[in-house]
């Protein structure tokens, strides 16, 4: 009987053991703030049953349709947020967690796209992409400027252009020139003395001051006419650092062709504007994706409801993307981890099925990213990068992250028009 009773004991403090480092565990990774529509019960997707329990007189209503949450991990300004709970998340329904809040929305309904799109940008400033040295010295790098630098004005005269920097410069024959620059969103100055070179004074430094390439729309707002695309920041190719955007707009294209994926080697969609016509606006190139607003609905699909990232769970889903022509189509995947974690690198990692996408690209291939990704019904996300050497692989981004930034676009838009 004794050694029973020992050997019940060692097991239960087993178990003890296992569920403390569950509640540890979760305690950690998962988010403090959620999202849940009017009347929908908060349960997290997990391998073991995470659920919510309303704390006693911790519920605030929003004076407005907005309510602002200092500590919250969305940006709550533009959330429409109708109530705000304080809730402890529970492991089996019985063991507490943590303490969270629950920020009761209307469930945006989002269309989802798939389409590819044009994207043309002109930077806000010039960006220092290169710096080279003239006759053994570098000015640009002698008065402390860096590559990855905005450039947003010479001797007073802001800039934006290549060509106009470069008259700047040269019309000052030799004299130091004020150089306004940002450097992580600092702002700082320079005085650059250029050099004289085959008849004309530089700078030593190549500057940038637009881009244009192809991605995919992720979604559509038939409310806003907001649209949301890529999952990622338009970064400089040769510094690899997101593009301050001026103005921005985006066209229609064709998709004529791609190169295959192969292990070491990510393939690429191929294609071509259709027009020199807008189709929609750009306000921001962010680390969530681009955004603006279209003039019409590019897509035919019907909107579906946003999935909240707590409820995207592992197993099947679909993405739409076009790898020919200018219509999508769905295609199987795998989502195979997700990361609730407020500071994780990568939303999702998601697995490409479909036989036939596999064997026309070899997986993702880039621009697909901002292909939208549906479970259960549901915008859950968007792909966002390939995997180099698995490209069937790939990451994700959730889509709920992706329609807060729209929805920050599309308030500041309209407070800046009134």
């Amino acid at each position: 009987m004794g050694k029973l009773i020992r050997r019940a004991a060692a097991a239960t403090g087993i178990i003890l053991m296992g569920i403390m480092g569950l509640v540890g565990f979760y305690s950690t990774t998962l988010p403090d703030s959620f999202y849940v529509s009017g009347g929908e019960p908060l349960n997290v997707s997990s391998l073991f049953s995470i659920s919510s329990k309303p704390c006693k007189n911790k519920t605030y209503y929003a004076a407005s349709s907005q309510y602002n949450l200092s500590s919250s991990l969305y940006s709550d300004s533009l959330s429409h947020i109708t109530k705000v709970s304080d809730s402890t998340l529970m492991l089996f329904d019985s063991i507490p967690i943590k303490n969270v809040k629950e920020k009761t929305v209307s469930r945006p309904m989002l269309v989802p796209c798939g389409q590819p799109f044009g994207i043309k940008l002109m930077t806000d400033g010039v960006m220092i992409v290169k710096l080279e040295k003239i006759d053994g010295e570098c000015p640009a790098s002698n008065c402390g400027l860096k590559v990855g630098d905005i450039i947003t004005s010479v001797n007073g005269e802001q800039v934006d252009s290549n060509k106009r920097i470069g008259e700047l410069i040269s019309s000052s024959k030799g004299q130091p020139c004020l150089i306004e620059y940002k450097r992580d969103n600092e702002e700082k100055t320079a005085a650059l003395t250029p050099c004289l070179c085959d008849g004309s004074y530089k700078g030593g430094m190549w500057v940038r001051d637009s881009s244009a390439g192809i991605g995919t729309l992720t979604f559509y707002d038939p409310e806003t006419s907001a649209f949301g695309g890529l999952g990622h920041p338009i970064c400089d190719s040769d510094t690899k650092v997101a593009l301050p955007l001026s103005e921005g707009s985006v066209g229609e294209v064709d998709i004529t062709g791609f190169d295959k994926s192969e292990k070491g080697n990510p393939g690429q969609l191929l294609g071509e504007f259709t027009s020199a016509s807008k189709t929609g606006l750009i306000s921001a190139n962010s680390s969530c994706g681009i955004f603006g607003t279209l003039f019409s609905c590019p897509a035919k699909e019907k909107a579906i409801p946003l999935g909240f990232r707590q409820e995207i769970h592992s197993g099947e889903a679909t993405i739409y993307s076009t790898i020919n022509g200018c219509e999508p189509k769905e295609y199987s995947i795998e989502i195979e981890k997700i990361d609730l974690h407020e500071d994780a690198e990568h939303d999702m990692v998601i697995r490409i099925t479909d036989e036939e996408l596999l064997e026309k690209t070899g997986g993702i291939v880039q621009g697909m990213s901002g292909s939208p990704i549906i479970q259960d019904g549901k915008l859950v996300g968007a792909v966002t990068h390939v995997f180099i050497d698995s490209p069937q692989q790939g990451y994700a981004i959730f889509a709920d992250s992706m329609y807060e930034q729209a929805c920050f676009c599309t308030d500041s838009s309209s407070n800046l028009a009134s």
